[in-house]
């Protein structure tokens, strides 16, 4: 008699899942110094075996040489699993986040701005073990605008398509 472990790798419905990135940077050159750092958790759910209803926080900072930018933001969204029960399938999201930030810079007034993105993204996800994974999201489509909070400020809108894959952005997921 031949007996099989269950691989219980991947998604399944009514799974719960939390998943995030975290970075820091730090340059400096002769008098000049920067920082940056984001933190962007997020939780999901599967409605089925290949579709998630996601909700995630950010949170961001940048010091250049004084002027420091901080910016919060909350996500919702929906990523479709290809082969959700696999230890390495594809993936792609969509997402709408609404964001508020803040510049500083001593000996002036605070700038504030609020804006929106929508995102799709296609990632690479790989199970490490039963309960955490990798999400490698690969590419994005973007259209985003934002505007700052004075009277007769004008909105910036971007779109844009990157599919630069010296730029991945890595994160992890950890399954209940």
């Amino acid at each position: 008699v031949n007996a099989q472990d269950e691989d219980s790798s991947g998604f399944a419905k009514s799974d719960i899942y939390m998943s995030g990135t975290v970075g820091f940077s730090s340059a400096s050159q002769g008098d000049f110094d920067s920082s940056s750092f984001d933190f962007s958790p997020s939780v999901g759910y599967m409605m089925t075996d290949n579709l998630a209803l996601e909700a995630g926080l950010s949170f961001s900072g940048d010091d250049n040489d004084g002027v420091e930018t901080s910016t919060t933001g909350v996500a919702i969204g929906a990523r479709y699993f290809m082969n959700p029960t696999s230890k390495f399938s594809l993936s792609i999201g969509a997402s709408l986040a609404f964001l508020s930030s803040t510049e500083s810079e001593e000996g002036f007034d605070d700038l504030d701005a609020s804006g929106m993105a929508f995102v799709i993204a296609p990632a690479i996800n790989y199970w490490i073990s039963d309960s955490w994974g990798l999400i490698a999201n690969i590419a994005a489509l973007q259209y985003t605008t934002a505007e700052l909070d004075i009277e007769g400020a004008e909105a910036r809108t971007e779109f844009g398509l990157n599919v630069d894959l010296s730029d991945i952005n890595f994160g992890m997921v950890y399954k209940f």
